[in-house]
């Protein structure tokens, strides 16, 4: 039987809240992509759920969008950009249930980005349309406003 004390249990709690979020896996399937990437590659799945607040992560953006909605506490998927993009287009497809997005990134960089994203136009699909994207590792969340909602979606990047 294994006995810790006390200095060792608060020691083990540290330890494990102190691993870094960006080593965190992805609850769906990831994402790599390069300049001139084929669109079934910018494309994934997924489904909307949790109570974690997004905005816990950050109440705004770069462009001072809120950053709003309820998810996982863990990022939905990983995009990795292997070189820099000067335009992408992140955009959920639910049939129009009222999703949110949030990505942040690159995890390499000490100065990472939020980018928040809520309604389409008349959609209530989520969708970021941004420039000056950096290679590396971005975390995103699809998110839905309702606390605990659950939508099947599907996830497209597209290179402008």
């Amino acid at each position: 039987m294994l006995r810790l004390t006390g200095r060792e249990i608060v020691g083990l709690i540290a330890a494990l809240s102190a691993t870094p979020v960006f080593a965190q896996a992805a609850n769906f399937a990831s994402l790599s992509l390069a300049p001139g990437f084929q669109p079934r590659a910018g494309t994934v799945s997924g489904n909307t759920g949790g109570s974690y607040s997004l905005s816990s992560i950050a109440n705004r953006d770069r462009k001072n969008n809120p950053c709003i909605g309820f998810g996982a506490d863990t990022p939905d998927h990983i995009m990795t950009l292997e070189r820099d993009f000067s335009n992408l287009t992140v955009h959920v497809k639910t049939r129009g249930k009222d999703t949110t997005l949030l990505i942040q990134g690159p995890m390499n960089s000490p100065s990472q980005t939020v980018r928040c994203g809520d309604d389409t136009g008349s959609s209530k699909d989520a969708s970021i349309q941004d420039t000056n994207w950096k290679a590396g590792q971005y975390r995103i969340w699809v998110g839905s406003i309702e606390s605990g909602s659950r939508w099947n979606y599907l996830l497209t990047v597209r290179q402008q």
